[in-house]
């Protein structure tokens, strides 16, 4: 996981013109997720919303995401993140 500064690439395509499909991607552009802890970032708690797909590191599809609570969006494996049981921030 690398903390990134926010881009304007909203879109799934990579270069090379292919577009990201929900094949690849278990999770969709403005879904919530909640980043799984670990001891090994320092993260924010609560709920982040998926920004854009990204490709794959090799092997988890890859996801541009951001919390409320931070002012720098991230870049995090499919692998660490789980499905939100909220639908909104607001929740």
């Amino acid at each position: 996981m690398f903390d990134v500064p926010p881009d304007n690439d909203n879109n799934a395509t990579v270069e090379g013109g292919f577009t990201m499909t929900d094949l690849a991607h278990k999770f969709r552009i403005g879904q919530l997720v909640d980043l799984i802890p670990s001891m090994s970032r320092s993260a924010a708690s609560g709920h982040y919303e998926i920004v854009s797909l990204r490709p794959t590191d090799g092997q988890a599809p890859q996801y541009r995401i951001k919390s409320r609570s931070e002012a720098h969006e991230r870049v995090v494996a499919e692998t660490d993140l789980i499905l939100s049981a909220h639908r909104t921030f607001n929740e």
